[in-house]
């Protein structure tokens, strides 16, 4: 590979068999056959199908679609015709869920496809001699560019002509600043970020104009090399993906275990029941184990907090990554736009005469000027702001909306603002000093010179570092009055300019000079009259502090990685409270190993200067150490961090197609106060998946441990032929209205207000925690032991004239039992999270919804479907009385709980 910055101008030429006059429309079309077309290449299109049918694929699917197929293949059967039933209820939950998640992934997946679109649609070039535009994808190696201010770069390209040119590359770099550029040959060893002899696809010139030779097209570009690097990265699994596979696996294991038990016993044993009427028992017990409902309520809940985070500016572009968020203990944040506004700003002002800070935030022109905090008028700074406003190159314009806009380099847009804070009507001022001529910046010069006229008088005026432009003053604005600069004061201009570097402020000096009708360009900068110096910086955001130390008491580490200078990075970082102290630079970065690295990234805070690289290094050093960890990003330098983060966050205004693609949260309003909310709405979703977890598998617990103990009680106990505790109707039933509408209303379950007060759970830590497997456990017992005392009671002391009708009634009883218990419990899990017992309206409604339904069945000709019978009044009571049994024990489980695992965090 070529090192092109390192070569001088006329070495690149030979290398790449080209010259200033361009190449022949042969040369390119043959160079175009060589090379191919100057596009990136277009990841593979989106199977839908696949989509669809990954949508089946997991295990406890795969029981249920199993138990469906057989229970279809046994309604043909005499006698089990009703077994369509099973097939027809368990087919529609199963294609209800595949639909949601298909349409929510299919969605997302189509949203953003943008890599081929990264190029500008035409370029520029000099082909035969002649400036050509051509379409973009035309352009070669070897072709010469003509780059104007505002123009979009086609092609990464060795400078060989520059007047004044300055791109900005923050979507490739990082650098919030424009970038000068220079002609000469750099060092072979030079990063990225500072090849200023180079321009790079998809950066933007905003001053000045350029002649450049194409180094690298499509794919051989930077930018290229990095989409690359995404494609290269293999799309993994969030770390609730994999939590839910191995609860998936592992429940499915232990239903099978169960199932091949009771029916092993049964066979054994015999009591009375033939091979088939076992077999079915055995179908009818996985379809009670297995809670269905769990894949469908468990993507409702993420669709639903997804609708929530997208209200909030936060667009997730895959579902699992809503309650992924909830689980990051690390955040790599950007600071150019998402910890600061990403314009300039001006905060200080300063003359011989007085030093006033600025207020106000980005490009508003509303702002005081104060004095040691109080108020001061800034009449006297008018000729330093006036300077500002002259000496500039920005414009201001309205957007579509009527509202106004500037446009140009933040630093002189800052200028403007802030002379407009001050009261000056710019539009007028420069109406009135009417520019005749300039000395344009250079990075050389390091200033910047125009002459206005105003009437016939003819002013020069000046900016530019304040170190240069002293050198060229030799007078000084006191009190409006003209003066001789003494050394004391060149002492005092200096001292101050290097106590606001000190503050990651960027420092411009001013200086004017009335001037004759003829004078030459070199006599202009001379003797200037030095008017004062305005220091600005990129400021923070409003509330990001509060939103970082939100963060930190929720136990989330927080790095700035960003591609400024350290100095910058250090001064907003202490603002925003990061621990400024050991704060390294990309260069460091690349000397330290992996292991020191990850020792040093548990006190590092703030990395300066960094590149892709280095991003990438950061990130793997932390998930090293186990950490989960969300990377923030905007530019196409980002994208392989953020296809590689547990969490990757897309800039929505500023960021580019490409980080957008790779990433999985896009933040619409680019602020880090979001990624704060978003977290909060991630822990309160994994908050209810939890909940219904609990409910659902304790409740599926119980069911099974009824029919296990009915099952062993059978061998003491003549129940009649071919008893059960529950037929695959009742079972089916319970699961469709507990399974229901009360576990997606649990979905809906606002989060915690101290959601954002305790730590992240741990990385190994799974959704069935040793708290949530002895609650699932204990009350699963509880309800099933409760619930058969209710079946025995109803069996031996109902009103029933024989066996089969006694057997019926308690039937009925405890498939009554059932519903209401699990109604019951659902408020128990609520509870155990603290969450107050009237804050969600849906779950009464389903619960009340669930009741009113289970009445229907009992009370209407339906139950002859169902096989139960109405019942009594005191029938009734002994539901009542068991419900109030098994609240004292949930109550008295609770409580153990907490002596156990301690009390839950709220």
């Amino acid at each position: 590979m070529t090192d092109w910055h390192s070569l001088e101008a006329d070495n690149v030429f030979k290398k790449l068999e080209a010259s200033k006059k361009g190449l022949s429309a042969k040369e390119a079309g043959e160079r175009l056959e060589k090379y191919g077309k100057n596009a990136i290449e277009k990841k593979s299109k989106i199977s839908a199908l696949k989509i669809f049918i990954s949508q089946f694929t997991d295990f406890l699917i795969l029981i249920l679609l199993a138990a469906a197929v057989i229970s279809y293949f046994m309604s043909f059967i005499p006698g089990e015709e009703d077994r369509i039933f099973d097939t027809i209820l368990i087919s529609a939950i199963l294609i209800a869920n595949a639909i949601i998640g298909f349409i929510q992934e299919y969605k997302a997946e189509k949203s953003i496809q943008a890599l081929q679109k990264m190029s500008a649609p035409k370029s520029n070039v000099i082909r035969d001699g002649v400036l050509q535009e051509i379409d973009s994808e035309l352009v070669v190696p070897g072709d010469i560019l003509v780059l104007e201010q505002g123009d979009k770069v086609t092609a990464d390209a060795r400078i060989i002509e520059e007047a004044n040119l300055q791109t900005n590359e923050s979507a490739l770099t990082g650098e919030s600043l424009p970038v000068s550029k220079i002609v000469g040959a750099l060092k072979e060893h030079t990063v990225l970020a500072e090849m200023k002899n180079m321009v790079f696809m998809d950066t933007i010139v905003v001053r000045g104009r350029a002649r450049v030779v194409v180094t690298g097209t499509g794919m051989s570009t930077e930018l290229g090399k990095i989409a690359e690097q995404v494609a290269e990265t293999e799309e993994k699994q969030t770390p609730f993906q994999e939590e839910l596979d191995k609860l998936g696996k592992k429940l499915g294991i232990m239903i099978m275990i169960i199932i091949a038990f009771v029916a092993a016993l049964q066979f054994f044993l015999g009591m009375g029941r033939n091979p088939l009427d076992i077999f079915m028992a055995a179908v009818s017990l996985a379809v009670a184990a297995v809670p269905e409902g769990l894949p469908a309520i468990v993507t409702l809940a993420l669709t639903i907090g997804v609708r929530t985070m997208a209200k909030k500016n936060a667009l997730a572009r895959r579902l699992p990554v809503a309650e992924s968020l909830g689980s990051v203990d690390t955040i790599c944040t950007d600071k150019t736009g998402t910890l600061t506004e990403n314009v300039m700003t001006v905060r200080k002002v300063f003359s011989s005469d007085i030093e006033l800070d600025v207020s106000g935030e980005g490009f508003a022109t509303e702002g005081k000027f104060s004095l040691k905090g109080k108020e001061s008028d800034p009449d006297k700074l008018e000729e330093l702001l006036k300077c500002g406003v002259l000496c500039n190159d920005a414009t201001e314009g309205a957007d579509e909306h009527g509202k106004t806009k500037f446009m140009g380099d933040p630093t002189e847009i800052a200028l403007i603002v802030s002379a407009e804070k001050a009261g000056l009507d710019t539009k007028l001022e420069r109406e009135k000093y009417h520019r005749v001529s300039e000395i344009q910046f250079s990075s050389e010069r390091k200033m910047m010179t125009v002459v206005c006229m105003e009437g016939s008088k003819k002013t020069a005026y000046s900016k530019g570092a304040p170190e240069i432009l002293i050198g060229k003053c030799a007078y000084i604005l006191s009190n409006g009055k003209k003066e001789k600069l003494s050394p004391k004061d060149k002492e005092e201009i200096l001292k101050k300019n290097s106590e606001w570097g000190g503050q990651a402020l960027r420092v411009l000096g001013f200086a004017y000079k009335e001037v004759g009708k003829e004078i030459k360009d070199e006599e202009i900068e001379r003797d200037l009259v030095f008017i004062g110096m305005q220091g600005m910086i990129d400021p923070p955001r409003a509330g990001v502090r509060e939103a970082l130390e939100d963060c930190r008491k929720a136990g989330i580490k927080v790095v700035m990685v960003t591609g400024d200078n350290i100095n910058t990075a250090k001064a907003i970082g202490k603002e925003l409270g990061f621990a400024a102290e050991g704060a390294l630079s990309g260069y460091e970065i690349e000397e330290i190993s992996d292991e020191k690295l990850a020792k040093v990234l548990e006190k590092t805070e703030i990395f300066a200067r960094v590149d892709p690289a280095h991003k990438v290094k950061i990130l793997e050093a932390l998930q090293k150490t186990g950490r989960i960890v969300a990377m923030t990003g905007d530019g196409v330098n980002d994208a392989p961090a953020l296809k590689r983060a547990d969490v990757g966050i897309a800039m929505g205004i500023r960021g580019t197609d490409v980080a957008k693609e790779t990433s999985d949260l896009v933040l619409l309003d680019d602020n880090f106060i979001t990624i704060r909310d978003a977290v909060a709405e991630g822990r309160g979703i994994f908050d209810n998946i939890k909940k219904f977890v609990n409910y659902l598998l304790s409740s599926n617990t119980a069911e099974v441990l009824a029919v296990f103990i009915f099952t062993l009680l059978a061998l003491a106990i003549n129940f009649g032929p071919g008893a059960v505790i529950l037929t695959a109707a009742q079972l089916l039933w319970i699961n469709l209205l507990t399974d229901g509408l009360p576990a997606i209303a649990l979905g809906l379950d606002p989060k915690s207000e101290f959601v954002m007060k305790r730590k992240p759970r741990k990385k190994n830590e799974g959704v069935i925690d040793k708290r949530m497997l002895f609650s699932i456990i204990t009350i699963g017992i509880a309800m099933a032991a409760v619930i058969l005392g209710v079946f025995l009671w109803e069996f031996f002391y109902s009103e029933g004239t024989d066996l089969t009708e006694k057997m019926v009634r308690a039937q009925t009883a405890a498939f009554t039992c059932f519903i209401i218990f699990e109604m019951v419990r659902v408020q128990t899990v609520r509870a155990s999270f603290r969450t107050k017992l009237l804050t969600n309206k849906w779950l009464w409604m389903a619960v009340s919804a669930s009741v009113i339904l289970q009445l229907v069945v009992l009370y209407t000709p339906l139950n002859t479907f169902f096989r139960v019978v109405p019942l009594t009044i005191n029938e009734l009571d002994g539901i009542v009385l068991g419900a109030i049994v098994f609240i004292a024990l949930t109550i008295l489980i609770v409580k153990a709980e907490d002596r156990l695992f301690g009390q839950r965090e709220r």
